[in-house]
Formats: C-alpha cells, sequence, structure tokens
C-alpha cells in the first residue's frame, strides 16, 4: 500500500511539474496565442511602421481564417513607439511582461532594434526582425532573434554595380545622413568605388532632419555627375529630386529601398520618373506584387489598404515564417521549440520575396535583391533584371 501511494505521489508530482512548465510559458490559453509588435505608428517612419504591421496583419488574420495556429487564434498586441528609442524599450517590456506575448515582430528601425536587443536577448522571447536588417542583428547570432531581409551594405553594393555597369566611364555623385544610416550607406558605395575604381566628383553630408537642399544639389550639378545615389531616407530624397528639377539637371539617380514606397514617386512628381532602386520583395506591379495585393484586399480595412507598401510585404513574410514555426511545434508550443522550428526555417515560399531559410546558427535569411525602376506614369516601380 505504501509503494502504491508513494508511487501515486511521485506521478502526481510529475503531472503537476508537467501541468506547471506548461502553464509558465506564457502568451498562451487553451483558444489564444498572443503576438507582440512595437513599431512606429505616429510620425514621419509611420509610413514604414504602419505598412509593416499590416503585413503582420494580413498574415495573422490569413492563419486566423483557416482555424488558428492549431486550434489557437492569434492575438496581435501592437505598440506605438513614436521611433523614440527609450519608447522602443518601455514598449517591448510592456509587450512582454505585461501583454505576455509569446512572440514578438518587426521592432520598429534599425537604431531601435539595436538598443533593445539586450531586452530580447535576456527573455529569451522568440523573435523574428522584419524592418530594418542591419548587420548589429545577427552578427554575432542571437539564440532567439531572426533577421528577415537583406544587409543595407549588400543592397547599397548591388545598386551601386548595376548602375556602374549599366554607366561606364561616368561621374558620380553621393549624399548621405551624417549617422550610423548614412556610414552604412557610404561603406556599401566605397566597396563599389574601390573596386570598380568609380570617378566619384561629388560626396556630400546632409545633417539628420534636414529640408532644404538647394544648396547641396546646386554643389552636386556644378561638379558635373552623370550618375548619383541619394543617400537620403523619405523626405530627404523627395526634396533631393524636387531640387535638381528645379535646377534642370537629371542625372542617372539610385535610391534605396527604404524610400521606394509609391507616396514618395507620387510627391516626387516626375523628377521621380526613372530613377533606380533596389529591393528584396516584389514589386506591385508584378504578378506576385498583384496576387499580394488581391489577397490583401479582403483581410484588412479599406483604410489599412490604402497603407500597403513594400514594408508590408517584409512584416508579411516574416509573419508567415513565425506562424508556421510555431504550428510545428503542435499542441504545446514553447519558447524553446519555436526557436529550433525557426532554426530549422528551409526554403519557405511567401509569395513576396525569394524563399526564406535560417540554419543552425544562422539568424539572417540573407534574400535575394533586385533592381526595379520608377515608372511615374503608374506611380510604380517595376524590375528591370
Amino acid at each position: 500500500m505504501k509503494a502504491y501511494l508513494a508511487t501515486a505521489s511521485l506521478l502526481l508530482a510529475g503531472a503537476l511539474s508537467s501541468s506547471v512548465a506548461l502553464a509558465a510559458e506564457q502568451g498562451i490559453t487553451d483558444t489564444e496565442i498572443v503576438i507582440g509588435d512595437v513599431e512606429p505608428l505616429t510620425g514621419p517612419p509611420a509610413l514604414l511602421g504602419v505598412a509593416a504591421s499590416i503585413g503582420h496583419k494580413i498574415a495573422i488574420a490569413e492563419a486566423n481564417n483557416a482555424g488558428g495556429i492549431n486550434g489557437r487564434k492569434i492575438k496581435y498586441v501592437l505598440e506605438d513607439d513614436g521611433y523614440v528609442t527609450a519608447r522602443t524599450i518601455q514598449g517591448v517590456k510592456k509587450v512582454i511582461d505585461v501583454d505576455k506575448a509569446f512572440a514578438l515582430l518587426g521592432i520598429s528601425g534599425s537604431g531601435q532594434s539595436i538598443a533593445v536587443m539586450p531586452v530580447l536577448e535576456k527573455s529569451g522571447i522568440p523573435t523574428v526582425i522584419d524592418v530594418a536588417p542591419v548587420k548589429f542583428l545577427w552578427e554575432p547570432p542571437r539564440k532567439n532573434v531572426f533577421v528577415v531581409g537583406q544587409s543595407y551594405e549588400e543592397g547599397i553594393i548591388h545598386l551601386v554595380n548595376y548602375l556602374a555597369d549599366k554607366n561606364p566611364g561616368k561621374k558620380w555623385g553621393l549624399i548621405t545622413q551624417d549617422d550610423d544610416y548614412g556610414i552604412t550607406v557610404r561603406d556599401g558605395f566605397d566597396t563599389v568605388v574601390k573596386a570598380k575604381k568609380l570617378n566619384v566628383v561629388y560626396s556630400g553630408n546632409y545633417k539628420k532632419g534636414q529640408q532644404d537642399f538647394s544648396s547641396d544639389m546646386l554643389q552636386l550639378k556644378g561638379s558635373g555627375a552623370d550618375v548619383f545615389l541619394a543617400g537620403g531616407i523619405i523626405a530627404e530624397n523627395i526634396a533631393m529630386m524636387k531640387e535638381l528639377e528645379k535646377l534642370n539637371v537629371k542625372p542617372v539617380t539610385g535610391i534605396f529601398w527604404p524610400g521606394r514606397v509609391e507616396p514618395v514617386l507620387k510627391l516626387m512628381g516626375p523628377a521621380g520618373d526613372g530613377i533606380y532602386a533596389v529591393d528584396y520583395v516584389e514589386p506591385f506591379a508584378s504578378a506576385a506584387g498583384k496576387a499580394f495585393l488581391e489577397k490583401a484586399k479582403p483581410l484588412v480595412s479599406e483604410n489599412e489598404f490604402k497603407g500597403i507598401n513594400r514594408y508590408t510585404m517584409t512584416g508579411y513574410a516574416a509573419a508567415k515564417v513565425l506562424i508556421a514555426a510555431i504550428e510545428r511545434c503542435g499542441k504545446q508550443p514553447t519558447w524553446a521549440c519555436t526557436v529550433s522550428e525557426l532554426e530549422k526555417t528551409k526554403n519557405v515560399e511567401t509569395g513576396v520575396m525569394a524563399p526564406i531559410s535560417f540554419g543552425p546558427g544562422v539568424r539572417f535569411s540573407n534574400q535575394k535583391l533586385q533592381i526595379m525602376q520608377a515608372d511615374f506614369s503608374t506611380l510604380s516601380f517595376k524590375s528591370v533584371n
């Protein structure tokens, strides 16, 4: 009898221990699983953050309409950081500690993601970053943090190589922002300058938040530059192109993917026609881009649909990968299993970019790049590859 009771006690203790272990994994109930996100939803960077969150919502709605993750509906918790680093850290802590998110998506801009990395690592929460891929986020690899995209350096190298091959022997001009983003753009540019011995006749820096580029563009014109790498983000590139239009000069111009959004092209006006851009997501003018828009339309509100841009695609792809990893963990997903399954991600098709893969010690998807050219008449970008 004593042996029976002892055995029963051990079994009960084991069951309780197992139950406690399962219950301790936050963000999961019998019917729901919580996925959190922190994005800039106000201020100029909201053009990026809102669009990324719409991509997350599309993937989540798609999953919920199909029954959720193994029967659990996904609850999406979204915080606004206003693109302020201190608020990013506060927002991530809230989503983890108060909202009890099971996993995270997005995480604002590059500087914000870098600043919040200690919080993410310490928590151990499965995280897929998709807004601002910078090398610090995956070098060295962090166990629970995965990044979908391509590095800024590789993007610039790809773009400058293309423009250099297309315009041999031409004079070059460059302007970058005086911060880490600008340094990254310049590093990629300088790599090609050295390799191809480009003739750089103008190289300028502008202050973050600068609005007047009349002097800068006048200097660019005076230099005789035939090819111009506009190293702004959004508003800066618009101002540069409008200023060049006033000066009646139109160098072959390349921009980076943060500004490859249709509202920017609209604001540039005819001055933006023909500019080149590099990206790792499909243009909306492509068959894949049109198919994505058709899929998205019934899953979001009318206002959200109007806010879709390239960042919606990056957000959608990251959410698809995260949801699939959690789903592969079965009825009782854990952080450890989710991280393990994310690591096993191989050639996952999302329809909006090249297949996504990670691997042992590989936390960066290293997406394939393509060159696009703007068509102002249709306010669209089209692949030239």
